[in-house]
């Protein structure tokens, strides 16, 4: 299931334009992505208490609104030279992504609700392959995940009853790209022991 797109959805609060500098102010430091994420990770961290619908507030209204047929990914921001972008994703409960691995660094942090992640790897037999659960993660909200490919591969899912939303910073243009999905794995996949 791929995402509904909202690509520049709307103003944004005080909160997202000063978490924005920030996250500017890591990436254009040059530093390899795997640093890079894990810096993002520590500056997206202590916005995502934020409460939501307070006077500091991370999301507008409408960048925290769901659609009922899939996963819905709100683009809140893309530097203009392609460095980096901002995502809100709002899962409704039960939605999820294919298995899949990312065109580049990314950061996510669970702002409301709670997401679970089943982490895989890719294991190569000759001329076949498949998928091995290596971890399953509950993230509920203030959990900050932050990862660089390869290696990257997983599955989210909203686990929880209410609503779940998610910022994800990406190092890469998500809206020129559309999403930052780079491949989604179809393989067989063994569960973890």
């Amino acid at each position: 299931m791929t995402p509904s797109a909202t690509v520049g959805s709307g103003r944004l609060t005080e909160r997202m334009t000063a978490l924005i500098s920030e996250i500017r102010a890591v990436v254009d430091r040059g530093l390899p992505p795997e640093l890079t994420a894990y810096l993002v990770g520590e500056r997206l961290a202590p916005h995502l208490h934020a409460d939501p619908d307070g006077p500091d507030a991370l999301l507008t209204a409408a960048q925290r609104e769901g659609d009922p047929q899939r996963y819905r990914q709100h683009v809140l921001h893309a530097e203009e030279d392609g460095g980096f972008s901002v995502v809100a994703l709002v899962w409704l409960p039960g939605q999820q992504t294919p298995i899949h691995d990312h065109v580049s660094w990314c950061v996510a942090g669970v702002h409301q609700g709670q997401e679970s992640e089943t982490r895989y790897r890719l294991v190569s037999e000759g001329p076949t392959a498949r998928l091995v659960e290596t971890e399953h993660v509950a993230g509920p909200a203030g959990t900050v995940a932050a990862f660089a490919p390869p290696g990257d591969i997983h599955l989210v899912r909203n686990s929880c009853s209410s609503t779940a939303i998610s910022i994800h910073v990406y190092g890469a243009d998500v809206s020129r790209l559309g999403t930052s999905i780079r491949r989604v794995y179809r393989l067989p996949a063994d569960r973890q022991q």
